[in-house]
């Protein structure tokens, strides 16, 4: 896809990560006309389902569901990825390539060794590409200096107290097709490579369940978690829900 700054963008360690756990909050900025886009580090190459390749087709189709500016794979090794300074530099040149407002990364604290590092891996990351003697190029093009105004970790499968809730009641039909784009990964009674975490038909009920308390909690019919890097100010008392 052709580069383009971004409002928003969301770093995954998986293909899926962002769907499954923030993609209503995506569906709502890029139904609104925000500049959205999603780099994922891995193809989710040892996962028990699918291949690295379909993997790619059901992020291109994600893609399109939810109407993203930009979408990429980082190529990094699934499972065994480390957060090492050249991996944080890829990050870096990415961060500076979108210049997204917004950042969105995984978890801090999950049941996955990935998200964690990924998690860590981002948050150094935004630091180092605002730093003038760190530099980086891109097409042999030097890069500019750049960090986002505001870094939200997503929540992913365990439970974390959000910092706060966004209400994505109106964006359920498109986030659920986004996350449906990727079948492979989903529950399938058929299948015979048999249950994951994630393929368990219960896995996406919790999801929903959490999104429906998260609702609740805040007076609406579903919600979004976020857990700020530093505390989250606001500037009009009248703007909360």
């Amino acid at each position: 896809m052709t580069q383009i700054k971004l409002d928003i963008l969301a770093l995954a360690a998986h293909p899926d990560d962002v769907e499954l756990s923030c993609g209503g909050t995506i569906a709502k900025y890029c139904a609104e006309g925000k500049k959205v886009g999603i780099v994922d580090f891995t193809q989710g190459q040892m996962g028990t389902k699918g291949s690295p390749e379909l993997r790619l087709e059901e992020s291109a189709n994600a893609a399109k569901v939810l109407g993203l500016a930009a979408r990429e794979n980082l190529g990094l090794q699934d499972v065994f990825f480390e957060n090492s300074v050249e991996n944080q530099l890829k990050i870096v040149e990415v961060i500076r390539k979108y210049r997204p407002e917004v950042l969105l990364i995984n978890a801090p604290e999950e049941r996955h060794p990935d998200h964690v590092r990924a998690s860590a891996m981002s948050k150094a990351a935004v630091f180092l590409a605002g730093l003038k003697k760190i530099e980086t190029k891109v097409d042999g093009k030097p890069q500019a200096v750049f960090r986002p105004r505001a870094v939200y970790h997503y929540i992913q499968s365990q439970m974390l107290t959000p910092d706060f809730i966004l209400d994505v009641s109106d964006y359920l039909e498109l986030r659920d097709k986004a996350i449906w784009a990727f079948a492979s990964q989903l529950h399938n009674p058929n299948d015979p490579k048999g249950e994951t975490f994630i393929s368990s038909p219960e896995f996406l009920k919790m999801l929903n369940a959490r999104g429906k308390m998260f609702g609740h909690s805040i007076g609406v019919k579903f919600g979004e978690g976020f857990i700020g890097t530093r505390n989250t100010g606001v500037s009009d008392l009248f703007g909360l829900l």
